[in-house]
Order: C-alpha cells, then sequence, then structure tokens
C-alpha cells in the first residue's frame, strides 16, 4: 500500500480545471514551517465537495432527475455540472478511479466495482456549496445522504474528487448507514468521525512526511506524520486519533500535547480543492 502523492493527482479533478470558491487569492504563507495559526492570516479559500458518478447507461437522466430532487429536498447548494458531465464513458476513470480507492479498510471496494468503472457508459459530475468551517459537518451529511439517493437511481461508482477518494458501492452504503445513525443521535463528533472517512484520503507521500488529504470537508487541519514513526497503517491511525483529539479537545490543546506544529506552508495552491485553509499539523519525529 505505496501510496504517492502523484497518483492523486492522477484523478479526474485535477485533469479538468475546477477551481474552489475564494473571495480573493492567495498564497500559502512562506518562511518557516512551524508557525502559529495567530502568525498567518487565514485564507479567504473555502472548501467544497465535488463528487462524481458513473452511470450504467447513456441516459444521464436517472442520475440527474434522482440529483435534481435531493438538491430540491434536502442538499441545498449543490448543483449538477453541465460542462463536464457527460452521457458517454469517460476512458480515463479507470485509472482515476484505480488511484483513489481507499486502501485503508479491509473491503473498501471488490472486483464488482472494479468491473462497474471499466464498464460505466456515463458521468455526472454534482458540485457543492462554498462551505464555511462551521458547517462543514452538516454539509458533508448531506453529501451522503446525495450519494445514498444516487446510488439508489442507479450510480454504478462513486468518488470524490475533493480529495480524490473512492469507495466501493458496499462501503458507501455503509458509511451512509452510519452517518444517518450519527445524525440521528445528534452527534457531531460522529458526525465529522464519519465524514473524514467517507470524503478524505490518506495515507499519501510527502517528502520526510504521509499526509492526509480532505480533512478540511470536515472543518479540519491536515495531519502530516513523519514517515518513520511505523507502518503506514500505524501512520493512519495516529492520523485518525489525531484528528478526533482535534475535534473533541480543540486545536491548540492537541499542538501542545503532541508537541506539534501548525503550518500553512501547503504543497497545494490555493486554487486547487486539495489545499486546505485551516492549515496542516506536523507532528514531531
Amino acid at each position: 500500500m505505496n501510496l504517492l502523492r502523484r497518483a492523486l493527482l492522477a484523478s479526474i479533478g485535477a485533469m479538468i480545471g475546477w477551481k474552489p470558491s475564494s473571495a480573493k487569492e492567495i498564497s500559502p504563507a512562506s518562511g518557516e514551517e512551524t508557525v502559529t495559526q495567530n502568525e498567518v492570516e487565514k485564507s479567504s479559500v473555502t472548501p467544497r465537495h465535488v463528487l462524481c458518478f458513473l452511470g450504467k447507461g447513456r441516459d444521464l437522466s436517472p442520475l440527474s432527475d434522482a440529483a435534481s430532487k435531493a438538491i430540491h429536498d434536502f442538499a441545498t447548494g449543490f448543483s449538477v455540472d453541465e460542462d463536464y458531465s457527460q452521457a458517454e464513458p469517460d476512458d480515463r476513470m479507470v485509472q482515476s478511479f484505480a488511484v483513489c480507492w481507499d486502501r485503508v479498510k479491509a473491503d473498501a471496494w471488490s472486483p464488482a466495482d472494479e468491473d462497474a468503472v471499466t464498464d460505466h457508459q456515463s458521468v455526472l459530475y454534482i458540485l457543492g456549496p462554498s462551505m464555511q468551517q462551521a458547517e462543514t459537518v452538516k454539509v458533508s451529511m448531506l453529501a451522503l445522504r446525495l450519494v445514498e439517493r444516487l446510488i439508489d437511481a442507479g450510480a454504478v461508482a462513486v468518488k470524490g474528487e475533493s480529495a480524490g477518494i473512492a469507495h466501493g458501492l458496499d462501503r458507501w452504503r455503509e458509511l451512509i448507514r452510519q452517518g444517518a445513525e450519527a445524525t440521528k443521535a445528534a452527534d457531531p463528533l460522529a458526525e465529522q468521525r464519519i465524514g473524514r472517512l467517507a470524503f478524505a484520503k490518506r495515507p499519501l507521500s510527502v517528502p520526510r512526511y504521509l499526509e492526509s488529504v480532505g480533512f478540511h470537508l470536515v472543518g479540519l487541519p491536515e495531519v502530516y506524520v513523519p514517515e518513520t514513526v511505523g507502518s503506514e497503517r500505524e501512520i493512519v491511525a495516529i492520523m485518525d486519533v489525531v484528528a478526533d483529539e482535534i475535534a473533541q479537545r480543540g486545536l491548540e490543546p492537541t499542538l501542545k500535547g503532541r508537541r506539534a506544529s501548525l503550518s500553512f506552508d501547503s504543497t497545494y495552491e490555493p486554487d486547487e480543492f486539495k489545499f486546505n485553509p485551516y492549515g496542516i499539523v506536523r507532528l514531531p519525529n
């Protein structure tokens, strides 16, 4: 499971030129990597979901109609993208899904899911609204409900483009069920955790670290763990624990307790969907 950042950039979201919402374009803070949040001007870039759905037929209307109804019923601010959706196969999808499958969760996809990608006949993209940090979890739960609606309408494969993550249909259904239970229980921490598992990708490789991508979709900074700390699975477990600590205790206590630093020196540009405006928590060696 040797995942590389360049594999993520092979996903379709990196190919087709969508941009995140921004009131103004700024660059990540330069200079020292170990800076505090108060020392850096916050980015005005706001996260948003981009969802990719594959259909089994060349008629997009079953998926687009289901999406339009879900948008009317509950998914306010989401929209069907008319520019890149297409009623024909996209031969890039096999490679794109291959690099985006979740390789952390056991049995996150199956050969049947791979076959569905190979045999797809249409592609529908849905764009989410720009999200302020306080509303990211709520909107991510709506995105899960939207995924449910489109699977029920016949989508054969689903991918989150904002972080480059794909799950098989059974895994999506499991995440949808868990999200619904967390929402019913009014448990925002559980909702945040499930949204992170659904829409973020980890681990990916940057020099000296393994990184998460997509934690901003639930209002959290990314977590970078030194690659020397352990195996990839051990490092993923650390990423998840740190993310939960930030959600439960807050950022500053987590930084102090972990002797970690908050950096805004991102490897992604502010006009990339993978750019995290909440920064990067870098753990020490």
